[in-house]
């Protein structure tokens, strides 16, 4: 199958994902779900299988329990397109020394400024569900699935750990 076609394919799965209605309160798993999927528009991006770093701050219930239900749907493999994630738990005051990485998802309520800065200083991409963390530079994608699906990407986070998107990706998400 031709690259060409392979991207076309699945430009046009994430075109029916984020075309279909969402309703209720927003779902990590399903937030999880897009942010695989839009992981695998990125130029060199991650496939087969990867592991998501999932950081969390242990003091804020939130965040665990974000982190929990994360976790829960990554159990032994996410498929998530052309990449198939497992988890690896994180506390936010070591993102600094974590390895064995494709990418972080980063869990609400941790202090974005110093996980983005340790996530950048290892050129790792940075996902999260709070539009704060893609506002304030920390986090590199934003994924949010209610009311519905809506991408974020942050241009200077992005160019800072080397992450670039493919074209067809780019036309479907907001760019700050």
């Amino acid at each position: 199958m031709s690259t060409r076609y392979k991207t076309l394919t699945s430009a046009g799965v994430l075109l029916l994902a984020l075309a279909a209605p969402v309703v209720g309160k927003a779902d990590p798993v399903k937030n999880l779900g897009v942010a695989g999927r839009a992981l695998t528009f990125m130029e060199n991006g991650p496939n087969g299988a990867a592991v998501l770093g999932v950081v969390y701050d242990p003091s804020k219930p939130a965040s665990v329990a974000e982190k929990n239900a994360i976790m829960g749907a990554l159990g032994g493999g996410f498929s998530a397109g052309a990449v198939t994630l497992t988890g690896k738990a994180i506390e936010a005051g070591d993102v600094g020394g974590a390895s064995g990485v494709a990418a972080l998802y980063v869990t609400g309520g941790v202090n974005y400024a110093a996980v983005g800065a340790a996530a950048k200083a290892k050129h790792l991409v940075t996902v999260g569900s709070d539009p704060a963390c893609v506002n304030s530079g920390a986090c590199v994608m934003g994924v949010s699935t209610d009311p519905k699906v809506d991408i974020i990407v942050n241009r200077a986070a992005a160019a800072a750990v080397g992450a670039t998107f493919k074209a067809a990706f780019r036309m479907m998400i907001h760019e700050v």
